[in-house]
């Protein structure tokens, strides 16, 4: 994970989708999930989040508006009227959004500069002793749900993206839009005289 900074709802938002979202909510009183107006609001969600999942902070070609704050009524922390409100979507690939379910993790408009480090080769995250007390559980609870630290599926996309890096098929100004975390553990260790480059033939 890395800093996301939030930005204002887009200028139509309100009224195609949060007034749209309450006044159906006064006329549903009975429901299992809330209509959905906010798939809309998407392409703007994905700028905010520089096209990257706000949890495994990679590019991702297509994520999901994720409501940071559960909506499905059949949970105890339901509250419905966030289901329409800009300042609790997030944006998350499909499979971060589907481990997540409704339980609590960090957030990531609350995670700071330095929080995390990733390590090579392994492509490990881990925390760094930058990560406040009253967060550090949560934030190890977040990098075991969400498979951060060192899940399958996620080392998988880091090594593909530090593969095209180590085979000069990418260079490390793109690794750092597409792939931040790997792109700042390539410049620690570049400081320090290690280049993970293959030589060239």
């Amino acid at each position: 994970m890395i800093r996301v900074k939030p930005k204002p709802e887009p200028a139509t938002f309100d009224k195609k989708c949060r007034q749209k979202g309450l006044n159906w909510l006064r006329t549903h009183p009975i429901y299992k999930r809330p209509r959905d107006y906010w798939s809309q609001f998407e392409p703007d969600l994905r700028r905010v989040f520089s096209e990257r999942c706000g949890y495994c902070a990679m590019w991702v070609m297509k994520a999901q508006v994720d409501h940071f704050v559960p909506i499905d009524r059949s949970k105890k922390q339901r509250n419905d009227r966030l289901a329409y409100e800009w300042s609790k979507y997030r944006y998350g690939e499909g499979v971060m959004n589907q481990k997540k379910s409704n339980c609590k993790v960090l957030d990531p408009f609350e995670v700071r500069d330095n929080w995390f480090e990733l390590l090579l080769p392994s492509l490990q995250l881990v925390l760094t002793a930058r990560v406040p007390a009253a967060k550090r559980k949560l934030a190890e609870f977040t990098l075991k749900r969400l498979g951060l630290r060192d899940g399958e599926v996620v080392v998988r996309c880091r090594r593909e993206w530090f593969r095209l890096y180590q085979t000069r098929q990418l260079k490390l100004e793109v690794l750092k839009k597409m792939a931040p975390q790997i792109a700042a553990a390539v410049e620690r260790d570049l400081a320090t005289g290690i280049d993970w480059r293959l030589s060239r033939k």
